[in-house]
């Protein structure tokens, strides 16, 4: 039998709009993440998907409706909480690889233990791990000036991970980078996906991409809509 372990239910968000009210991204949305399921979300820029994320990964609020997460709602929870969860178990990957330009690799993958106060030598002995598993192993030195984007994205991947979480949120992964590096950035995702069990969204603009997910839904109209 299937586990949901993120729901959306009646989910909404609006945004105050200077001089012109509110403007509503979407309103009553449902949603189900099950255990081990490898999702695509589609649809056409500015439509909501990259809201819809930041929602289902607590790092935006919603307006209205509730996200469970393990059953249990993840904004009746201060603050503080809600962002101790999210770091536990929720890891996120970006268009942008948000790298920290003065940390080595290793730094910036170990980073989180270290705001987290898991002494140095530690943190960057489980980063130097993972660097190895995105085929990283020989640039932990490196600075992310030094890196090529696919070399930054396989970094933001292995920080993504370094606290284990279960759930892996990556929105538009691939779509920085030229179709080949994104295919190879993409094919470690899903690897990593396999690997350790992950529960993963995946927002993309790449049909190709949305080719491998189990199942891949098209947002339209403040709507997910089942299409494959």
């Amino acid at each position: 039998m299937s586990e949901t372990v993120l729901k959306a239910e009646n989910l909404g968000k609006t945004y105050p709009v200077p001089g012109r009210g509110t403007l509503c991204v979407f309103n009553g949305l449902e949603f189900e993440l099950e255990r081990g399921d490898l999702v695509a979300i589609m649809g056409v820029s500015g439509v909501g998907k990259t809201t819809l994320l930041n929602l289902l990964g607590g790092l935006d609020t919603p307006t209205e409706g509730r996200v469970l997460l393990e059953n249990d709602d993840l904004f009746s929870r201060p603050g503080k909480e809600v962002a101790a969860i999210r770091n536990r178990k929720i890891g996120f990957v970006f268009q942008f690889f948000h790298l920290l330009p003065e940390f080595t690799a290793a730094e910036n993958i170990g980073f989180p233990l270290l705001i987290g106060g898991m002494p140095r030598k530690k943190a960057l002995e489980k980063a130097g791990s993972l660097l190895r598993e995105v085929d990283m192993g020989d640039k932990a030195l490196y600075r992310p000036a030094q890196l090529s984007g696919g070399e930054q994205q396989r970094v933001a991947v292995a920080r993504a991970l370094i606290n284990n979480p279960f759930i892996l949120l990556a929105d538009e992964p691939t779509g920085n980078l030229d179709w080949k590096t994104g295919e190879n950035i993409f094919r470690l995702i899903l690897d990593l996906h396999m690997k350790k069990a992950l529960s993963s969204i995946i927002v993309t603009h790449n049909e190709k991409v949305a080719r491998y997910c189990r199942k891949v839904f098209l947002m339209e109209s403040g709507r997910l809509k089942p299409i494959a």
